[in-house]
Formats: structure tokens, C-alpha cells, sequence
């Protein structure tokens, strides 16, 4: 049963998050699952028996509200964090694209959640839950609030009108891209070239999307030059090559997160040393104290 504490803090964050979208009502309501008469009512405090239990549960991932009442996790300003902010908000203001490849663990995913959060006109696909042509196409359109059921041509053909005509300096976010079947993968290029300096479009993931475009293309398989070279021809990273100087980063990157988010007289160097640098490690740490 969710509480009506736990409503009132989901529609807080959902109405944040309304705030960053530069849609209507209507597509706003599209992009949570809901319709925009229930919107409505949930934005002016009206929580009976509008959705149901299992849709306050889709709401609550949606707004990303912890409704276990943890603490709210501080962002810090890593050196990963500030690359991928500011490459991601040159892809947005310009309308092009980019790939980013760098060691796993090391902030990709949260970095470009939080952008996404604090700037209009982005979305964030997590291509390892949507890794069908169609399944990665719907949940697009769907991010931007354009209809995202009915017929996969009509839905393509919305989606592209949409960004090309009616948004303003979108951007596309794709992580854990090297999960998404072949013609998914092909499916991106469509999109490129169908949005072409109407969208910015950014891929993330590890070393191993890096091979595999470099084995692809090597083998000649169909599309994945064509893609590389729309997504600017090169590899995007921060980590640094070296052995000693990747260590070096990775700690600083830990010891920054830590002190943002450990109570105040922490010993920041014990925890640092328990988690050896892995910023995965760092949330379950803390949690001991």
C-alpha cells in the first residue's frame, strides 16, 4: 500500500520533472503511462483512486523516488562527471553527436542521469532493457512524451517528426549501448539520418562496445562505419591510459564522492581504503556507518 506521504513525494518529484519537460500536459502524462486527465488531478493534490497501487509503484521508478526513505545521494563533481556534462552539452546546443567509451563503474550512467535531470530536452535510454529495434524506438518516443503504441511505423514516423519540427535542441542519451541487437543498432543510423543537425545523439558504454564496433567494422557488417562516422569518428573518454595514473584517478574520484556523501567526521581515508576506489562500493559502505 503505498502511503499518502509516499504520493505526495512521487508528485513532487514528477512535477520537477515537468518542469524540465518542454512538452504539454499530454505528452508529459504519455511519458509517465498515464493519461493527462490523471495528471491533472494528481498535480492538484487529488490522489483517490486516480491510478492504481501498481501504477503509484511505475510512478515512483519514473520520478526515481526512493520509497524506502534513504538518504538522497549528493553529486560530485568528478572529473568524469564534468567530461561527460560537457560533452554532452555541447552535442545538445549543437545538434551532433558523439560516442563516449571509458572503464565500467567509473560515474557514465549517473553523470548523464543527472544531466537529463537538470536539462530540458534530453532523455536517457538505458539500451540494455530496450534492446529490440522496436523496443528501443518506442521507449524514444515515448521519453520524449510522443505517442509510443499502435503501428511501429506510425510510431517512427511521429518520433522523427517530433524532434526534427517541433523540439527544441533535443538530445538523445544511449547507454549500454553495445547491448542492442543488430538491427537495432542499424535502426540508429536511420534515426541520424532522418534528425540530422536536428538532434544531438551520444553513446556510452565500456571498452567492449569500442571492440565491438572495431570488430564490426573490420568484418565490413553493414552500417557499423556508416555509424561511427555520424557519431564524430573517435572514441571519447576521461580515464587516463596509464596504469599508475588510472589509480591515481580512480581514487581521487572515490575520495570526491565519498566526501560528498559521508556524515560529517567520517574517516574519509578508512572508507576509501575498504572500497578500494570503486565507486559501486561506496553507497554500501556508507550504509554501515
Amino acid at each position: 500500500m503505498i502511503t499518502t506521504e509516499a504520493k505526495s513525494k512521487i508528485v513532487k518529484a514528477l512535477k520537477e520533472q515537468r518542469g524540465m519537460y518542454i512538452g504539454s500536459d499530454k505528452g508529459f502524462s504519455t511519458k509517465i503511462g498515464i493519461n493527462a486527465a490523471q495528471w491533472s488531478r494528481l498535480s492538484n493534490g487529488n490522489f483517490f483512486q486516480v491510478v492504481s497501487d501498481g501504477q503509484w509503484i511505475s510512478l515512483a521508478r519514473l520520478a526515481e523516488v526512493d520509497l524506502k526513505g534513504n538518504s538522497k545521494w549528493n553529486t560530485a563533481k568528478t572529473p568524469v562527471y564534468n567530461t561527460i556534462t560537457a560533452q554532452l552539452k555541447k552535442c545538445q546546443e549543437k545538434s551532433i553527436s558523439a560516442i563516449f567509451c571509458d572503464d565500467a563503474g567509473i560515474g557514465k550512467t549517473y553523470s548523464a542521469r543527472v544531466y537529463v535531470r537538470e536539462n530540458k530536452g534530453a532523455v536517457y535510454i538505458d539500451c540494455s532493457q530496450v534492446k529490440t529495434r522496436q523496443k528501443l524506438v518506442r521507449q524514444i518516443a515515448r521519453e520524449f512524451g510522443v505517442e509510443h503504441v499502435g503501428k511501429y511505423s506510425n510510431v517512427y514516423g511521429d518520433l522523427c517528426y517530433y524532434i526534427t519540427s517541433a523540439a527544441h535542441n533535443p538530445l538523445v542519451i544511449l547507454d549500454e549501448v553495445g547491448d542492442l541487437e543488430y538491427s537495432a543498432f542499424l535502426e540508429l543510423k536511420a534515426l541520424w539520418n532522418a534528425t540530422e543537425n536536428a538532434c544531438g545523439w551520444y553513446m556510452m558504454g565500456a571498452d567492449g562496445l569500442k571492440e565491438k564496433i572495431r570488430r564490426s567494422i573490420e568484418c565490413k557488417r553493414v552500417g557499423y562505419a556508416e555509424i561511427f562516422s555520424r557519431y564524430g569518428k573517435r572514441y571519447q573518454r576521461s580515464t587516463p591510459m596509464g596504469a599508475d595514473e588510472q589509480k591515481a584517478f580512480t581514487m581521487a574520484q572515490a575520495t570526491a564522492v565519498i566526501k560528498a556523501n559521508a556524515p560529517e567526521g567520517v574517516d574519509v581515508q578508512k572508507i576509501l581504503i575498504k572500497t578500494e576506489g570503486s565507486l559501486r562500493r561506496i553507497p554500501t559502505e556508507l550504509k554501515k556507518l
